[in-house]
Parts: structure tokens; C-alpha cells; sequence
């Protein structure tokens, strides 16, 4: 069975902001969780982050390395 390569880069806070203010958040003293939760929410995406229990299908999310070691 192949394996897809997922990227182990995990986005830091300035970009998570940079992101937020792209699609018209403001970051105010959100939390990590919180502000990716209104990105994801903004992208029209299930606000999943944190939530995977260690797995999950969307391979392309760029929170991904980051959501899978979170546990809300």
C-alpha cells in the first residue's frame, strides 16, 4: 500500500496570523486552536483542527503536521 508524503513543517503563530488576516480574521489574542478553527470555518472547511484523534483523510491541509499531534 503507498504511503503519501505529508509535509512535517507545522506552521507557527506569524503565519497562522498571516493567513488569518488574508482571508479577513482578525487574530485579536485568539488561541492557536481558536484562530485555525476561523480559518478553517473562513475556507469553508469543517473546523476539525486538533479533533483527528491521529488520523485523518485530508492530506492537503497545511495544519495537518501540526493538528495531528493536538488534542482538543
Amino acid at each position: 500500500m503507498p504511503t503519501t508524503k505529508i509535509a512535517e513543517k507545522q506552521m507557527g503563530m506569524p503565519e497562522i496570523r498571516m493567513k488569518a488576516k488574508a482571508l479577513g480574521i482578525t487574530p485579536g489574542k485568539m488561541k492557536k486552536p481558536e484562530l485555525i478553527h476561523a480559518i478553517q470555518v473562513a475556507e469553508g472547511c469543517t473546523p476539525c483542527f486538533g479533533r483527528s484523534n491521529g488520523q485523518c483523510s485530508h492530506i492537503d491541509c497545511c495544519f495537518m503536521p501540526d493538528c495531528l499531534k493536538t488534542k482538543l
